[in-house]
């Protein structure tokens, strides 16, 4: 991890808060850069309880940083510390980071292009899941359901009902496959993933009414 400047002692801080609000432009400019310089280790202590997702360091520190420069342009003494006060506003930055990946993550995966119909229009999967099953579909209420349909699929299926309908609509970044594929990567008949497929979209058809 890089090397950072040791933080403000409270004497210095309470200076450079002061220069900050009762500065001219110029010195209230150098008084931030301070700030912002001499806080980048609480950035990196704060980014480094994130280290292990798939977010690269340096990315979670410039992201953090966002969240103290937020901090000090907004604090005022009734906040407590700068310090306490950074630390919240930093962990909501990256929070709000991760929050926003794994959204775009599920509204990708459901709405991603599946494929082509013979008229080489785009098939989304919820297009095939109207196909398949109209009345799931109609209780999806595109932004309360949504999330509730993938929780499904962990909760309701069994790992090769989960596999099966993975490949057959092309979820989770899984490559789409016919019936007679799947049943010879799974070594089972076309006839039988057809079943497995038709009972798998029943449960979760019957999961979402009870959960409805």
């Amino acid at each position: 991890m890089k090397t950072f400047q040791t933080p403000l002692t409270v004497g210095e801080e309470a200076a450079i808060l002061r220069l900050l609000k009762e500065g001219d432009s110029e010195q209230s400019r150098y008084a931030r850069e301070i700030l912002i310089l001499r806080n980048m280790r609480l950035v990196a202590h704060i980014a480094k309880k994130y280290q292990n997702s798939d977010e690269d360091m340096d990315d979670l520190i410039s992201i953090g940083s966002i969240g103290l420069m937020k901090a000090i342009d907004t604090y005022d003494s009734s906040k407590g510390r700068l310090a306490t006060y950074a630390c919240r506003c930093i962990d909501n930055e990256l929070l709000m980071l991760f929050r926003s990946k794994k959204k775009q993550s599920r509204e990708v995966s459901i709405y991603e292009p599946i494929g082509q119909d013979k008229e080489g229009n785009e098939i989304q999967l919820l297009d095939v899941l109207e196909q398949e099953q109209t009345d799931v579909v109609e209780r999806l209420e595109f932004a309360r359901n949504r999330k509730k349909l993938f929780d499904l699929l962990e909760k309701c299926l069994t790992p090769r009902e989960k596999t099966i309908l993975e490949y057959r609509y092309g979820l989770v970044g899984k490559k789409e496959m016919t019936q007679n594929e799947i049943g010879q990567m799974l070594e089972i008949s076309r006839s039988y993933v057809s079943r497995i497929e038709k009972k798998a979209l029943h449960k979760l058809r019957v999961a979402l009414e009870n959960n409805s």
